[in-house]
């Protein structure tokens, strides 16, 4: 899938790692919007939902810092197929569970995503082979298709949560036995990822690290936005798309159908704001777009949640989206 993808010089495992970020963003796409319809089906009350989603995130975050900081240790190849290994067990843990600790437990040592981003411990992984896959030209080449594939197949999957809905007004089938059935999907994807891991060659350069701080000259930078981008996260954490579409489900009444919907269009905005930034950001500086698209769409979001109907609190976080 992801070989037409790749620009010039950039070695073929790439695809690999592209077709493998389509599938993870497909599945994150559905599981962000279906999670908290799930945990409210079995039975959880909506602050039970909220720390399960948070919990999902911090054990992302805390497993994240593991591996930037003793990953190196062990080989590339088995990080990622450790990680695909976790993803199919998450699908099927949360499939299998329905009490509040044992699926809290999962949610924190699992791979669900409820954001509309990539923030599990595949990231940084797939992220060191796609820059030594590329050469300096083609690196940014690289990367950007690999942000919009994810955004592209994230509005797709999102479009997929209207699923359980459909199985079980046209075909009979349980509403929470479609809910179950769309864990075990995400499962599955987790093992065709680890198939695709499986054909990547292995790394043959040291995984030692060269010096005491690898990053260098450029620890003071990095340092600084991480800071940054630390407080816009933490913000952007009380939005992330489960909690999103718990608010939706809960405000304004809406089906699973209808949020899948909603994250679908939500989802191809972001994308398309891609392409744009850099056309944007050669005429006004990357400084200057990131802070004047930034504004905006947090207005945009304050304003939604006073929003007095459905189509003014959408058209709100269309607009948000797009920026």
């Amino acid at each position: 899938m992801g070989r037409w993808l790749l620009p010039d010089g950039v070695d073929p495992e790439a695809s690999l790692l592209l077709t493998a970020r389509g599938l993870r963003a497909l599945g994150d796409g559905y599981m962000a919007v279906l999670l908290p319809a799930y945990l409210l089906a079995i039975g959880l009350d909506t602050l039970q939902v909220g720390i399960v989603s948070t919990a999902t995130m911090l054990g992302s975050a805390l497993t994240t810092l593991a591996v930037g900081a003793w990953g190196h240790r062990i080989a590339a190849n088995r990080l990622l197929l450790a990680a695909a290994v976790l993803m199919s067990a998450t699908g099927l843990g949360f499939a299998g569970l329905s009490s509040f600790w044992p699926l809290l437990v999962v949610a924190f040592v699992g791979t669900l995503n409820p954001s509309s981003g990539d923030v599990s411990v595949f990231l940084p992984l797939e992220h060191a082979r796609l820059a030594r896959a590329a050469r300096a030209n083609a690196r940014t080449a690289l990367f950007a298709r690999y942000s919009v594939l994810g955004a592209l197949c994230a509005a797709f999957g999102a479009l997929a949560a209207g699923l359980p809905d459909w199985l079980a007004h046209d075909v009979g089938v349980s509403r929470l036995s479609a809910l179950r059935g769309m864990f075990i999907v995400y499962g599955l994807l987790g093992l065709i990822v680890f198939w695709l891991y499986r054909q990547l060659p292995v790394c043959s350069e040291s995984q030692e690290p060269e010096a005491v701080t690898p990053l260098g000259p450029s620890r003071a930078v990095v340092l600084r936005l991480a800071g940054l981008f630390s407080v816009d996260a933490f913000a952007g954490g009380l939005v992330v798309n489960s909690l999103l579409s718990l608010w939706l489900f809960e405000r304004f009444g809406l089906s699973l159908t209808q949020a899948g919907a909603f994250f679908f269009w939500a989802g191809l905005l972001s994308a398309a704001s891609q392409f744009a930034a850099p056309v944007v950001a050669a005429r006004i500086g990357l400084l200057n777009t990131m802070v004047f698209t930034h504004i905006p769409a947090n207005l945009c979001l304050i304003l939604a949640a006073w929003a007095p109907s459905l189509p003014t609190a959408l058209g709100l976080l269309f607009v948000r989206s797009a920026l």
